[in-house]
């Protein structure tokens, strides 16, 4: 019975390329390193940002400053467009957005910004949704929607 472990096409496998074992081989003499020098030696080889002794350029460069790279803050995005598909007089919170598919993965576990792209049409209340842009917010109080942060038990 043909099944994936067992299914084999021409070609598919290859012999391994065995260095140094005679000039019949093609791979004999030197095995493919040239002559001599640092990368012809055992174990040789540079290291990365190598650039042949001069001064390389990460350590010719300038670190100065600080970056925010580190420390900021990343947001799982959702638009009222996406919510106004999927959400119609019920409460928007995260269990609620993980159930529907708007949020998955590293997602799941981000903190909430709702942004505006799209319309929303139904009053819809926000339970403990971390950030909203201004327009988003806009948007969701002219719907007669409301945003609310309730205390975790």
């Amino acid at each position: 019975m043909l099944t994936l472990n067992n299914l084999k096409s021409p070609g598919s496998t290859r012999n391994t390329k065995r260095i140094g074992r005679g000039q019949g081989s093609g791979w004999g003499t030197q095995a493919g390193k040239g002559h001599k020098g640092q990368k012809a030696r055992n174990g040789g080889g540079i290291m990365l940002g190598f650039e042949g002794g001069q001064m390389p350029i990460y350590r010719r460069l300038p670190k100065r400053g600080f970056s925010n790279a580190p420390f900021k803050t990343e947001y799982a995005i959702v638009t009222l467009n996406q919510i106004s598909e999927k959400f119609s007089n019920e409460e928007v919170t995260r269990a609620n957005l993980v159930e529907k598919g708007l949020l998955s993965g590293r997602n799941k576990n981000l903190p909430i910004k709702i942004l505006v792209k799209g319309e929303l049409n139904s009053a819809l209340t926000f339970v403990n949704i971390e950030k909203f842009s201004k327009s988003a917010q806009e948007i969701i109080e002219k719907s007669g929607g409301k945003i609310e942060k309730r205390e975790s038990k």
